[in-house]
């Protein structure tokens, strides 16, 4: 059963930035973030395929970046000039190879989420 576990939440003023890491239990070929405020719809925020293909919504084009080290089973999102409506939950997602053109927000596997809170 894979595991993902986030880290690097927390609570930034408007323009700060923060970076959230996922540990995976094993390698995943797709990983990505989706992220959840109180009252509001899952968002998908970015995607990584394999460790090059990355995808983002546009709210976040330009402020956020996805990257993953294989070699530690990690993902990374380093998110910059962050704004208040930034202020959610963030999960990380993984997927298996074959259903890597699935919606992030479908994801299969799904860590607890950290949150970020920007003010």
């Amino acid at each position: 059963h894979v595991q993902l576990v986030e880290s690097g939440g927390g609570s930034v003023q408007a323009g700060g930035a923060l970076r959230l890491s996922c540990a995976s239990s094993e390698y995943m070929h797709c990983m990505g973030w989706f992220r959840q405020a109180p009252g509001k719809e899952r968002e998908g925020v970015a995607s990584i395929n394999g460790h090059v293909a990355t995808n983002y919504a546009d709210s976040v084009k330009g402020r956020f970046a996805i990257s993953k080290d294989n070699a530690k089973d990690t993902l990374y999102l380093q998110m910059n000039s962050l704004k208040p409506d930034d202020t959610a939950v963030y999960y990380c997602v993984a997927e298996r190879p074959t259903d890597c053109y699935r919606e992030v927000v479908t994801f299969r596997y799904r860590g607890r989420g950290t949150q970020v809170t920007v003010s």
